[in-house]
């Protein structure tokens, strides 16, 4: 029983697979962060277009 465990702690066949969740986990972070700014400035840029147009 110990044998298997030792087995499972040093088997890394997972660690590829967390390592590329991490990065899309990261990479979403930054994408949600700055589309939350992009999409206040163009909807304020937007709004103020539309407000001289009328």
């Amino acid at each position: 029983m110990l044998n298997k465990f030792n087995a499972m702690l040093i088997n890394e066949d997972g660690q590829g697979l967390v390592e590329y969740a991490l990065i899309i986990a990261l990479v979403s972070i930054v994408a949600i962060a700055a589309l939350r700014t992009l999409g206040t400035k163009a909807s304020n840029s937007l709004t103020n277009a539309s407000n001289q147009l009328s």
